[in-house]
């Protein structure tokens, strides 16, 4: 299995390095690019996914249907593409980006830091799911609604980047960007 590396970034965007993935994530991670992606069904449910217990951070957590990092030189459209099929097994279409600008920093329990400056993409299924055991836990589809008051309500229950993305782009969730996609 070949390497993978991650971009690194200053607090404007611009690239200033490269590090290996298996070594980025500690309690001093530096600012690194990466990219969220909420998946959607023709019924106009999202996805959620558990994340592997064996995960270096966030073992266990419910998120968004996937993330990832473009490599050196990939766009986020082929790094969405790219995670896409390895996390899930996935093929993904009309992929468009909802909040392009935004960046979060939180720690897990055992101090693992997420530093990353990382925009968020919708995109419609358009396969059936097969996930990597080693990525997803287990996975669910759900009502958009009902998904964003489990953010309100109880944000503990999922993952910091998901409570972040929700606040930040409050039609993320919502009937009204739902029956537009």
């Amino acid at each position: 299995m070949r390497a993978e590396f991650v971009v690194l970034v200053d607090d404007d965007g611009n690239e200033i390095g490269t590090a290996p993935k298996a070594e980025v994530h500690s309690a001093e991670t530096p600012l690194h690019r990466a990219f969220s992606c909420h998946v959607f069904d023709g019924a106009g449910r999202v996805l959620v996914t558990r994340r592997a217990l064996t995960k270096r951070a966030w073992p266990g957590v419910w998120t968004n249907a996937f993330c990832g990092h473009p490599e050196p030189g990939e766009g986020d459209l082929d790094a969405i593409d790219r995670r896409a099929r390895q996390e899930l097994g996935l093929e993904v279409r009309d992929v468009r980006v909802v909040d392009p600008g935004f960046r979060y920093r939180a720690t897990d329990s055992a101090g693992i830091v997420e530093n990353e400056l990382c925009p968020v993409y919708r995109a419609t299924a358009a396969s059936d799911i097969e996930p990597d055991p080693r990525e997803v836990d287990q996975w669910r589809w759900m009502d958009p609604a009902d998904l964003a008051s489990i953010v309100r309500l109880a944000p503990h229950l999922v993952s910091p980047w998901l409570v972040g993305q929700a606040a930040a782009s409050p039609h993320l969730l919502s009937e009204r960007e739902r029956t537009h996609t």
